[in-house]
């Protein structure tokens, strides 16, 4: 039961991760009305470092696919671990009204990260 719900959530969070990456690239999913004035001046910020949407775009896509494979998903939810950190403070600090979301999603990462524990033990020894 344990690993068919942790399926389930890892498949669901891979497919966010996959669909944010590919906005990155298309663009179709337009920004939130009540985002705060200083959230839009650092996407704008963002957005004339040519090179920094697309990066990020291309880890969200390879973290969410590898986190959906169950042989992969330790390495996702590693490579995905750093933009997790990303939205948790940018949730603080920008926007508290994305606190929930990022919350849920990065306790979704840590439960990963946590599950396939005994992959990472051979790096820190």
């Amino acid at each position: 039961m344990k690993k068919t719900i942790l399926f389930i959530v890892s498949l669901l969070f891979g497919l966010m991760f996959i669909n944010a990456g590919l906005n990155k690239f298309f663009n179709y999913m337009p920004p939130p009305k009540d985002m705060p004035e200083s959230m839009l001046k650092v996407f704008g910020a963002y957005m004339t470092i040519g090179w920094l949407m697309p990066l990020i775009g291309i880890f969200e896509i390879v973290g969410g696919l590898l986190c959906i494979i169950p042989k992969t998903r330790a390495l996702g939810a590693i490579i995905i671990l750093p933009i997790m950190v990303g939205i948790v403070l940018t949730a603080i600090y920008q926007m508290p009204s994305g606190l929930p979301m990022a919350a849920v999603l990065a306790v979704i990462n840590l439960w990963i990260i946590i599950e396939n524990r005994a992959k990472y033990l051979p790096m820190v020894r």
